[in-house]
């Protein structure tokens, strides 16, 4: 039987992230733009990089990767699917009685009810908690 990849495993995947030309209409992605298709571990790079007592959204966070890799737009799917790789990934570490200093801070790009929390496999309450901790408040950036 096919062991199952842990998410740390997920996240250390060996790919680059990937500038397309797109043909044809995309989520909010018009036809003929260039999209940053990024990689886990491009994702959980930016997140490291949100100081203490500071958020971000993933709208700004595609934003400001597209801008970075030269394209226009960078991928919806992939970006959300690389934040949740990302904040479980994190929550591995946690586990593994690493320091809270010292994983990716998941909690300052994950919105309280947002599709994202929703989904993430050990709940909300860890992400609520390192919120309240760091006084972070979700206004629009």
């Amino acid at each position: 039987m096919h062991k199952r990849k842990t998410w740390k495993e997920k996240l250390l995947v060996d790919k680059q992230p990937e500038v397309k030309m797109i043909d044809k209409k995309f989520a909010d992605i018009p036809a003929g733009s260039k999209m940053l298709i990024p990689t886990p571990l491009v994702v959980d790079a930016y997140i490291r990089h949100i100081p203490s007592g500071r958020t971000s959204t993933i709208t700004k966070m595609r934003r400001d990767l597209a801008l970075e890799y030269g394209a226009d737009y960078t991928c919806p799917v992939t970006s959300g699917i690389f934040l949740r790789i990302a904040a479980e990934a994190a929550f591995e570490d946690y586990q593994k009685e690493k320091s809270i200093r010292k994983i990716t801070p998941f909690w300052r790009m994950i919105e309280p009810g947002s599709p994202t929390a929703k989904k993430l496999t050990f709940g909300q309450a860890l992400l609520k908690q390192l919120q309240r901790k760091e006084d972070l408040s979700w206004k629009k950036l």
